[in-house]
This record gives structure tokens, C-alpha cells and sequence, in this order.
């Protein structure tokens, strides 16, 4: 695989971004872009880099280190746990958790992980939820938050 594969991917992915984020409307409007901002956004950097790689790629490009596969794939178990319990477990608990289970994946001990993952958690349950007042969910720890 090479960086034009790469690059071509890319493009796909922010087509279909495009393709998908085109239709969201918020049934009321609550800020001035909307909620469809974001995924635009995100599918013009994709793209643009996808075109980048894919113009200036051809560049070989050397194979994962030994476990790197195994590490990339448990990521992406880690990552669909998180949004399938991310409402039920609520926003702290699934975040500290899935910043645990990350930052092990790295190397990181158990005992650095944990705590960065609680304050990590809270802190951005507090910026967001009170501060910037973006609802989010409290799952398990609804009545005490």
C-alpha cells in the first residue's frame, strides 16, 4: 500500500462525509452554522489531504512494527465499546475508561492511566457540560452530577 492508495481512500471517505453531513438540519437553530458544520469541516480537511497524498504520494511505505496490527485493532474495538456504552455508562465513566484502555495500549502503567483518565474525564465533562453548556450524557452517575 502506498501514499496514493492512502490519498484515494481519503477522498472516498470525505465524499461520503460530504454526502452524509450535507442532509443534517437541527430541528430549531441554536447557533448560527449548525450542526452540519462539523462533518463538512471534517470532510474538507480529509479531503484536502487525501488530495495532497494523493498527488504527491507513490511513496513506499514500510510495514506496522510486530503488535502494531493487534494494538490498531483492539483501537477500533475500543472505539466502538465507547460509542455504544457512551450513553448508557454516561460521559465520565466511558471517557476515563476508554482514555485507560488507550493510554495502556501505549505503554502507559495502570496507575498514570487511571488518574489521568478521572481528571482527564472530569475536566471535560465540567468544560463542556457547564461551562460551554453542551449536554452530555450522565448515564451511572446521573444523580450525582
Amino acid at each position: 500500500m502506498n501514499d496514493r492508495i492512502l490519498g484515494i481512500a481519503a477522498l472516498a471517505l470525505a465524499a461520503f462525509m460530504t454526502w452524509a453531513g450535507w442532509g443534517i438540519e437541527a430541528p430549531f437553530a441554536y447557533e448560527p452554522v449548525g450542526p452540519r458544520a462539523f462533518p463538512l469541516l471534517l470532510a474538507l480537511i480529509i479531503g484536502l489531504c487525501g488530495l495532497r497524498l494523493a498527488y504527491k504520494g507513490g511513496n513506499a511505505v514500510e510495514p506496522n512494527p510486530a503488535g502494531a496490527n493487534g494494538r490498531i485493532a483492539l483501537m477500533v474495538v475500543f472505539a466502538a465499546a465507547y460509542a455504544f456504552l457512551f450513553q448508557w455508562l454516561g460521559f465520565i465513566i466511558a471517557t476515563a475508561l476508554m482514555t485507560v484502555f488507550v493510554g495502556r495500549l501505549f505503554g502507559g502503567g495502570w496507575a498514570k492511566c487511571a488518574i489521568g483518565g478521572i481528571v482527564m474525564s472530569a475536566f471535560f465533562f465540567v468544560l463542556f457540560d457547564k461551562v460551554l453548556d453542551v449536554v452530555l450524557p450522565g448515564g451511572l452517575l446521573e444523580n450525582l452530577i
